[in-house]
């Protein structure tokens, strides 16, 4: 497997030549694997302080211009889960992201991205903006805007907390003997965070508890880290918690999403 590396490579040349020549003189790699580089969005142009990716191998570059490459074929090789689409509002659609789908690229690719598939679903006819993030370990609902106007106007949906966001997870340990419902007020990043939760179900035998999760603010990795700092770690979280590994992934799943659409003026609720 070739070694992963990142070549940036200015251009000031006078004569037009092709992003694919320049690429393939500069990095050695095979043409095959240039187009696949571009296809999969690990390929940047900067144009007059502006950055972006670029996938047509046959764009023309111009002095002044600044050609990146991040190429990790490890990254590249990897074939993501397929999302579903559970609504179009035109304006947004609803989507339920699986667990390992990232929301949205990195520099080194974006193929394994909610956002990436959902514009290869509508063949580049409708533009995709990220409203909000969901951890690549979970699962569940997320919205995908259509427009500028319609990221901005679910942004602030989320940004003024008057989404409600319902996650249904498992956590190591008796939850309910403690409480059968109870709200976690503990600051995070020295920032207020507040986890509201109610017991549904214990498992004795698994020594694991269902809990159903609402959070008034969105920190990062809330419902993880809260729950770890109780004591009781989300099932199969890679990053926080002992005894809570597993193999088949963080029990963590964003079960549903309500509001009021800042299009129809109607309540709206999309559920798992």
């Amino acid at each position: 497997m070739d070694p992963s590396f990142t070549c940036k490579i200015p251009f000031d040349q006078d004569h037009p030549v092709t992003a694919r020549e320049i690429l393939v003189s500069k990095t050695g790699l095979a043409r095959e694997k240039i187009a696949e580089a571009l296809a999969k969005g690990a390929v940047w142009l900067s144009r007059r302080n502006r950055k972006s990716r670029i996938r047509n191998g046959s764009v023309l570059l111009k002095p002044g211009d600044t050609l990146e490459i991040n190429y990790d074929p490890r990254v590249l090789s990897l074939v993501p889960p397929l999302p579903c689409l559970i609504a179009d509002r035109r304006d947004y659609t609803v989507w339920f992201k699986p667990a390992g789908l990232l929301a949205q690229g990195s520099p080194y690719g974006d193929h394994c991205s909610l956002l990436r598939l959902a514009e290869v679903h509508f063949k580049g006819k409708r533009q995709v903006f990220l409203v909000h993030r969901l951890d690549r370990e979970a699962a569940g609902m997320m919205l995908i805007a259509h427009s500028g106007k319609a990221a901005a106007k679910l942004s602030e949906l989320f940004r003024d907390n008057k989404v409600v966001k319902e996650y249904h997870i498992e956590v190591l340990g008796d939850l309910q003997s403690k409480k059968k419902s109870g709200r976690i007020e503990l600051p995070l990043d020295n920032k207020p965070a507040v986890t509201d939760y109610i017991v549904e179900a214990y498992d004795q035998a698994a020594n694991v508890s269902t809990v159903r999760v609402l959070i008034q603010t969105g920190r990062t990795h809330q419902i993880r880290r809260h729950f770890e700092m109780i004591g009781h770690p989300v099932m199969g979280d890679p990053k926080y918690g002992r005894g809570n590994k597993n193999r088949e992934g963080l029990k963590l799943t964003a079960a549903s999403l309500k509001f009021r659409c800042p299009f129809s003026r109607r309540e709206v609720e999309f559920r798992v």
